[in-house]
């Protein structure tokens, strides 16, 4: 079932160990097209037949890109925030992503598009979109990977196993089955596509694909390779999309994008994955018991084990990942709360003064609205950032060290449910660029903590696409 890649020049996605995981890099700017040899952020332009492999992760506050070579060097990489688009006096996500799309297709030098063999693409867990097959379009604004569908949540407890992932009011199940309860349901030409499916379909114009990573909150079992019975027994299970492993070729650009924008006639466009997998794939844990934690907008870890494990009272679940299993789950608690608080400048001054090897007696549980997923999985939890003292760095590191106390709940709960212990831990995300949060991390998890050597998604993204040019694996 899985593919894997041959040759020297796309050795195994999940085992390349020559790239050091914690080797410290400095900050790199964004729009940037480094093309200067260097520390493996950029790399002289020789070879005109060199095929290079773009990823995208559209996250929770903006998207980016990444573009390599098959050694794992960037050649370019960018960010953009998404464009305020409003529609009925709410977010018009669908249009912002699009735009965001195609601003970063064209934000990869020209240069270098020619030789842009694959792309693949990353979004927001359980982030999704009913779309209409035959006008293609979505026949409701999207349900975003934080929204919860409390009133859809006992019927899908009816139907699906104990505790399974999708007994979850975030769960896209959940999602799915509030809109077959909402709206017109007698629409035979519907399809639910997740986000990342959806910017892919775009590109290629095949509807109704996506991979076993995003489609696991809808009910697909990665392990068995096909969706359940008690799923597809469901008035809606024609609404379900077809499913593939991360990293396949799905098909080619399609031309009207491709003449567009200049790039090669036969760029493959491949199954993407959620965010905060493609960050564990940049990252480069491969060994069980290493873990990832992605300090976001929102706080998500995942821990390589031998072993599945899934509850849905607490948040948890299990990815495949090749022969194993990423376990973890994620947080509403995350940047996204410091930004409401602090801007850049006085999150980095005021960390500055906080003294790490302190313990803070603040007890916080921040989150940027009601709701919690995971390490409990409440949608009532209201967010709790008082008292608040009078002194900024007191403030911030309480709020830092009450993430921490998550960070470590989180992993505590996955050795309490049979995963792998954890042995390491390796951050990305734009957290892992504060050192001081880095060693009260440290402390309260009492495991070494470093910051991964690539920490962006997109550079994830891309892994995939190089899987997806570099194997056997095609979609027709």
């Amino acid at each position: 079932m899985s593919t894997s890649i041959s040759g020297s020049a796309c050795s195994s996605l999940f085992h390349l160990h020559h790239f050091n995981t914690c080797k410290k890099l400095p900050r790199r700017r964004s729009y940037s097209a480094n093309c200067n040899k260097g520390d493996g952020n950029g790399v002289e332009f020789e070879n005109e037949k060199k095929k290079l492999y773009l990823g995208m992760d559209f996250g929770t506050s903006g998207a980016r890109y990444a573009l390599i070579d098959h050694q794992g060097n960037i050649y370019a990489q960018g960010k953009r925030d998404y464009p305020l688009y409003m529609k009925e006096e709410k977010m018009d996500w669908i249009q912002s992503w699009k735009d965001t799309l195609f601003l970063l297709l064209d934000d990869v030098p020209v240069s270098l598009r020619p030789i842009v063999a694959s792309i693949a693409i990353d979004g927001t867990s359980a982030t999704t979109i009913i779309m209409d097959s035959k006008s293609e379009e979505p026949l409701s604004r999207p349900f975003l990977y934080n929204e919860s569908c409390p009133d859809a949540l006992p019927l899908v407890k009816s139907i699906a196993p104990t505790n399974h992932t999708v007994c979850s009011g975030s769960s896209t199940l959940c999602k799915l089955v509030a809109w077959w309860n909402s709206y017109d349901s007698s629409n035979e030409s519907v399809v639910l596509l997740h986000q990342a499916d959806w910017l892919l379909w775009l590109l290629h114009g095949k509807l109704g694909v996506s991979d076993y990573n995003n489609a696991l909150k809808v009910g697909y079992d990665p392990e068995m390779d096909s969706y359940p019975s008690w799923l597809l027994s469901q008035p809606y299970s024609h609404l379900l999309p077809s499913v593939q492993e991360p990293g396949t070729k799905i098909g080619c650009m399609k031309e009207d994008i491709r003449t567009q924008f200049g790039y090669p006639k036969d760029c493959l466009i491949c199954t993407g994955t959620t965010d905060s997998i493609a960050a564990f794939l940049a990252a480069r844990a491969t060994q069980p018991g290493k873990a990832v934690t992605s300090l976001g907008s929102t706080l998500a870890i995942k821990l390589l084990s031998t072993r599945r494990v899934e509850d849905a009272r607490f948040g948890v679940y299990s990815h495949r990942l090749g022969d194993k299993w990423l376990v973890g789950g994620a947080s509403n608690t995350g940047g996204a709360v410091l930004r409401q608080l602090f801007t850049d400048e006085q999150l980095e001054k005021l960390s500055e003064q906080i003294n790490p090897l302190e313990a803070s007696p603040l007890d916080y549980y921040p989150l940027q609205a009601v709701g919690e997923r995971f390490p409990v999985a409440d949608p009532k939890m209201e967010p709790r950032l008082h008292p608040r003292p009078a002194n900024d760095v007191e403030y911030l590191h309480g709020i830092l060290e009450s993430i921490a106390r998550i960070e470590a709940k989180g992993y505590n709960l996955l050795k309490d449910l049979g995963a792998n212990p954890v042995e390491e831990v390796i951050t990305s995300g734009g957290g892992s660029k504060n050192a001081k949060w880095t060693k009260i991390r440290e402390r309260v998890l009492g495991l070494p903590v470093c910051r991964a050597n690539q920490t962006e998604a997109a550079y994830g993204a891309a892994l995939l696409a190089m899987k997806g040019a570099c194997g056997n694996t095609t979609f027709d």
